[in-house]
């Protein structure tokens, strides 16, 4: 631990009291679902020490902290990303936060465009694996053996067999596949996107690669979903921007918010 997330915790529990389950980090689209968080207690993350303010207009970058379908949560709304410092642990300190609060598990989201045809823009993939293509690691720095992660079943299998037994339940079709992290902010080439589906890759990305191996460093198991709000480059007509990914990532998000919220309702 760094310290901030033991000071961070704190100034939460003076706001709101209790332990927490379940942490989740929303990205483009999903803002909305922390409005909806019961109990609500909101802690703007410029007065947590060591929190990351995203500079990326669709990210609230406030902590909230409730109950959703029962079961406490933290939602962090937003984040930063590492195309914004150069920094790949930059959410370092707000996992360690919800780690201190009691979070068990981490469900990560985010916006993704899609390398396959069956997988359209507005379509949710449940992420079962993740390719680092930036290089680009958290741990790099941390002087004991601990950084020797074993990130071989990084995506839990029972959480991820939870996610899909609640899609079911709310008759929402849930894609699984493999997140390919580029470091952005600049989005991938046609050749690019090439070679990510020779490497197996379904869906590219700027985000949640590196606070998934922080997540599991830290002893948290992890699921992730993934909202499409495009196809890669050279597989769409036009080409691609972040006015398309804030306006198609409303659609998966709605989605998404009726898997988690069964998810969380099962878990209760």
């Amino acid at each position: 631990m760094t310290g901030f997330g033991k000071e961070s915790a704190e100034i939460v529990r003076a706001a709101r009291s209790g332990e927490y389950k379940v942490g989740m980090i929303l990205g483009s689209g999903l803002g909305s679902l922390a409005t909806e968080v019961e109990g609500a207690v909101r802690v703007p993350y410029c007065r947590l020490t060591g929190f990351p303010v995203s500079s990326v207009t669709a990210h609230a970058s406030e902590l909230v902290v409730g109950t959703l379908e029962g079961v406490p949560v933290v939602i962090l709304s937003g984040r930063a990303h590492y195309y914004e410092s150069g920094n790949p642990s930059i959410m370092r300190t707000p996992l360690e936060t919800l780690k201190e609060l009691g979070c068990e598990i981490i469900i990560a989201t985010n916006a993704a465009g899609s390398l396959r045809e069956s997988t359209q823009p507005g379509s949710p993939m449940l992420i079962n694996d993740h390719i680092n293509w930036s290089g680009m690691n958290p741990l790099i720095g941390e002087e004991d053996e601990s950084r020797f992660l074993d990130l071989s079943s990084a995506y839990d299998a029972d959480l991820r067999a939870q996610l899909n037994k609640a899609a079911t339940e709310v008759g929402e079709d849930l894609d699984e596949g493999v997140y390919m992290w580029f470091s952005g902010p600049s989005f991938e080439t046609p050749a690019e996107i090439r070679l990510a589906q020779t490497l197996g890759a379904d869906a590219v990305g700027m985000s949640t690669v590196p606070e998934v191996i922080l997540a599991r460093f830290l002893g948290m198991r992890v699921a992730a979903i993934s909202t499409i709000t495009n196809m890669g480059a050279g597989l769409q007509a036009h080409g691609l921007s972040h006015d398309e990914t804030k306006e198609m990532a409303p659609l998966g998000a709605a989605k998404i918010k009726k898997i988690l919220r069964a998810f969380l309702k099962n878990m209760a």
